[in-house]
């Protein structure tokens, strides 16, 4: 394959960013196609911490075009923080990726007062919803002064109103445009059409990886609705948000962690409690890179991954903090749910049936060997090996990388992803 989507298969922070940052290393391109500072990649190598949370996961590779396509909401202020804590770097915007700006970031907590999402607060929402009545703000405007200007002119009294009503500060328009006409100048030089530029790449047939930010059951149409994200992070919403053409796109390698964890509010059939679950959070250091917060953690569910690969026409799968699940005597497989006496085996669309669904399990002996030095598939203990080979049959997908630590260096690759020239 030659253009190849990195996709989620659960609720976000599978190890995405891991998995893009191994494999950028055979890639020219690296895109980033929706989200915005919502998200968080950690990547570690030789011992260095990085967390991503705008910038694409190739930006720690200076040879390596990164492009923030046109599908992302970007918040100006936070970009220019992350960008200072990179050094060599390629970069690209979509002069038609919206901007986030304060007031977004205000009403979303307004918003999650009220409704009890669990939104990180970093205005995502708001700026996708200002994208849809037409009302945002693109990177082609933000980088025109006078443009500039005039939007904030006429959007901030509207915005202002609402803040007020739900209880939050107004902005004062010349403190918000001097800030903000700032920022957009550091900007400028990265913005272009990159619709025409990646439609160049691929005319030069260079490789390009397509990632996105949280995972599939968080994906806005064929999520957990209303606990989802506002955009889709699936394989198939990147022709739209990157303005290329669909039948371009010539696999997806969905990522999934070894266990299932979420952030936020809403149903997770497969979630445990207690000294197992923290040991696991504790052990997989299992904490939002962008809140913080304590993930939930649940056994790996091979219905989400069923859906995960409907939804998004997987190609393999790539199974990342496997050591974590190491020292555990037996481990659970969710193979389906049981709803209403009946079972089944997908994931209702009412929100209500969801959290009524009881997870049916298989049990499969755990391993107590240290993996995080193996360096080949052959190399796994026969439990671990049996483990990978339950889920590949069970998901009907095969496995083509697993990783045993959080370095790029413990990453396998199984089967080679790009094809050689």
């Amino acid at each position: 394959m030659k253009n190849v989507v990195i996709v989620g298969t659960q609720w976000g922070d599978e190890g995405k960013g891991k998995i893009t940052d191994f494999l950028a290393q055979t890639a020219d391109v690296v895109v980033r196609y929706q989200g915005g500072n919502n998200a968080g990649h950690t990547v570690i190598f030789d011992n260095q911490k990085y967390s991503l949370h705008l910038l694409p996961s190739g930006i720690l590779n200076a040879k390596i075009d990164n492009v923030m396509a046109n599908g992302m909401v970007i918040n100006p202020k936070a970009l220019i923080e992350e960008l200072t804590k990179v050094k060599d770097h390629k970069l690209y915007i979509s002069n038609r990726a919206h901007v986030v700006l304060p007031y977004h970031q205000a009403l979303d907590r307004a918003y999650d007062r009220a409704n009890k999402i669990g939104t990180t607060n970093k205005g995502i929402g708001p700026a996708y919803t200002d994208k849809a009545a037409r009302q945002g703000l693109r990177m082609a405007d933000f980088i025109n002064p006078p443009k500039f200007y005039q939007f904030l002119k006429e959007t901030l009294p509207i915005k202002n109103k609402l803040l007020t009503e739900l209880g939050e500060q107004p902005f004062v328009l010349e403190t918000l445009y001097n800030e903000y006409k700032d920022y957009a100048k550091q900007i400028e030089k990265y913005v272009i059409d990159t619709s025409q530029f990646l439609n160049q790449k691929i005319v030069e047939n260079k490789k390009i990886l397509f990632e996105g930010a949280q995972g599939v059951l968080l994906c806005l149409d064929h999520g957990t609705y209303p606990y989802v994200t506002s955009s889709s992070p699936t394989a198939a919403s990147v022709p739209i948000n990157t303005g290329i053409a669909p039948w371009l796109l010539e696999g997806a390698v969905g990522v999934t962690k070894a266990y299932t964890t979420r952030v936020g509010e809403g149903p997770f059939p497969s979630e445990i409690e207690g000294e197992l679950a923290n040991e696991i959070r504790t052990v997989g250091k299992e904490f939002g890179t962008t809140t913080g917060r304590p993930r939930r953690i649940g056994w790996l569910d091979t219905v989400v991954l069923r859906h995960s690969k409907r939804a998004s026409g997987l190609s393999s799968l790539a199974v990342t903090l496997l050591d974590v699940l190491t020292g555990i005597d037996e481990i659970k497989v969710v193979k389906d749910y049981t709803f209403n006496g009946k079972t089944i085996d997908y994931i209702p669309a009412n929100i209500d049936e969801f959290k009524a669904c009881k997870p049916n399990y298989i049990t499969l002996k755990g391993w107590q060997e240290d993996i995080t030095q193996v360096k080949t598939y052959a190399d796994l203990p026969a439990n671990t090996k049996i483990y990978l080979k339950t889920i590949s049959e069970m998901v009907d997908i095969p496995i083509s990388i697993f990783s045993v630590g959080a370095d790029r260096n413990q990453t396998i690759l199984i089967e080679p992803i790009f094809k050689e020239d």
